[in-house]
């Protein structure tokens, strides 16, 4: 039996294989000679002391044992004819595409409807946003070909490793793309330069193995009959508005899964105008602080430079302020910061970073919980009043500027003092920053935790608290202000039978990850209905 064994290793001595096998072999009881395969199982850098350190555990294989590494998954797919079902995924996002992947493992055929664009094409508008602030409402970082994740860090850690199967859904990334390291990194990401090719990638299986993929439509009705789902209506998106007319297309099936994202704010409208049934939830709002990439990676490697066997640093932190969280969230060492809006008139930004992370700007997003108690001067919007909310905060950003997508800042000292900035330091921020008072544009008690709480990291986290780091408005998309609810074991909807609420944008998942492993679950639980 192969051994396993822990290794404490320093940052140049991380990928030496032949130090890895000398020492893994060491600790086995071995030779390195002997040693005839290494599989590392989990890897993790600890930058709690002085030295940073990489914590490996590893399986040793010594003379006469075999290592068999596991089957791949997509041999075992087969191409289906529709004979055993067909089912309706609207969104082609982490939680559809799983969704997809796992009807054709089980011989269902998936047909994937999206309103935006495939990755390669949706890179034009996001141009477009970048450089001349237009907003396309259905092709944007959030709406298009892999979702909001595909242009994003790609950050591939979750809690919610009981939603599903961690290890097939990071299986299905690899092999479609994406690299091995991700199997065994504690926090495994891929890179908005990688990510679109790997979602092609995951397109291409789903056409090979018998599915559908349709960009450019967008869903405007429910087929719905005696209480039951039978499809969908869509508009198709016209390439040329000026030229192509409005076409209409209907699609049975005999499920639908909704996968349409945390920002698909007219679907959640489409059902409540259908009588059926969606909630208010919790969500988190805030803003997006940036730091040079060199200053945290002194603060937390108590180093500078931090040599080139070291990663970006990255940092984790939260308080309570006023009964409430105040935590980062999505942080993007050698990262950008990017105008993640959906509709013209608002301002939203979010985080990216390339594989490499090799960005001289590290940015995180900086926010507070917006629980239902907030909410009171709200409640006449009803079940709408966190989105309504949500939006008027994006609008609130957008007037305060000259009409484009530029971002309202302040350097982080004059946030906390509330006062406006003289100047702003450089940020990777294309679209270009203006000081403006985001201590009046916040909600006042979205502001004060925000303030008390920044105040604290800067306590916290020695550094933090520099003229040099900028904080912009605003971070809003964090997840879905509103739930699709479903049943804890159909996973149906309470009232539409067939109908699936799945992903983040229902509110059952939170990153690429937790939402691929949700639409596997809920795919699952199609199959089961059928069996």
């Amino acid at each position: 039996m192969p051994e396993i064994v822990e290794l404490v290793l320093r940052p140049e001595e991380r990928h030496n294989e032949a130090l890895l096998r000398q020492k893994a072999g060491h600790q086995a009881g071995w030779a390195p000679g002997q040693v005839t395969h290494l599989e590392v199982l989990k890897a993790s850098l600890d930058a709690r002391g002085q030295q940073p350190l990489f914590r490996l555990r590893v399986e040793v294989y010594g003379p006469g044992e075999r290592h068999t590494p596991e089957p791949a998954l997509l041999p075992g797919f087969r191409p289906v004819d529709g004979k055993k079902g067909r089912v309706l995924i609207v969104g082609a996002g982490p939680a559809g595409y799983f969704a997809a992947l796992e009807l054709l493992e089980q011989g269902i055929q998936p047909v994937v409807l999206d309103r935006g664009k495939d990755a390669r094409q949706r890179r034009r508008d996001l141009r477009a946003i970048q450089q001349f602030g237009i907003v396309n409402p259905h092709s944007n970082y959030c709406f298009g070909e892999g979702g909001a994740g595909t242009y994003s860090d790609g950050k591939l850690y979750t809690r919610s490793v009981k939603r599903g199967n961690l290890k097939k859904a990071l299986q299905l990334l690899v092999e479609h793309g994406a690299k091995s390291d991700i199997l065994y990194e504690a926090h495994p990401h891929i890179g908005s330069n990688k990510l679109p090719g790997v979602v092609q990638n995951i397109r291409e299986s789903i056409l090979h193995y018998g599915g559908e993929v349709h960009f450019g439509q967008l869903v405007t009705d429910l087929i719905l009959k005696d209480g039951r789902i039978r499809g969908v209506i869509s508009e198709t998106i016209p390439d040329d508005p000026a030229t192509d007319g409005k076409k209409t297309a209907e699609w049975q099936a005999d499920a639908v899964i909704l996968a349409t994202g945390h920002s698909a704010r007219d679907i959640y409208r489409l059902l409540h105008a259908r009588d059926i049934r969606i909630e208010a939830k919790p969500f988190a709002l805030g803003v997006r602080v940036e730091h040079p990439q060199p200053l945290i990676d002194g603060i937390q490697y108590h180093r500078s430079p931090r040599g080139p066997h070291l990663p970006a640093a990255s940092y984790s932190l939260v308080c309570q302020v006023q009964e409430r969280g105040v935590f980062s969230f999505c942080m993007c060492p050698g990262g950008l910061i990017v105008p993640a809006a959906t509709a013209p008139g608002e301002i939203v930004v979010n985080g990216m970073s390339m594989s490499r992370r090799d960005s001289p700007f590290a940015n995180s997003g900086v926010v507070t919980a917006v629980e239902p108690e907030d909410m009171q001067t709200w409640n006449k919007y009803g079940v709408f009043a966190h989105l309504e909310f949500q939006a008027e905060v994006e609008r609130r950003m957008f007037r305060a500027g000259t009409g484009g997508q530029q971002g309202p800042a302040l350097r982080l000292p004059d946030f906390i003092a509330g006062r406006l900035s003289a100047d702003l330091p450089r940020s990777s921020y294309i679209p270009g920053l203006f000081p403006a008072p985001l201590y009046e544009l916040l909600p006042p008690f979205i502001y004060k935790r925000l303030r008390d709480g920044l105040s604290r990291f800067g306590k916290m986290m020695r550094g933090y608290y520099t003229q040099e780091a900028v904080v912009v408005g605003t971070e809003s998309r964090t997840s879905s202000p509103i739930r699709i609810p479903r049943d804890n074991d159909t996973l149906m909807h309470p009232d539409v039978t067939g109908l699936y609420p799945c992903g983040e944008g229902a509110g059952y998942a939170g990153g690429i990850l937790s939402a691929a492993m949700d639409g596997q679950r809920v795919a699952r639980a199609i199959v089961n209905a059928n069996a």
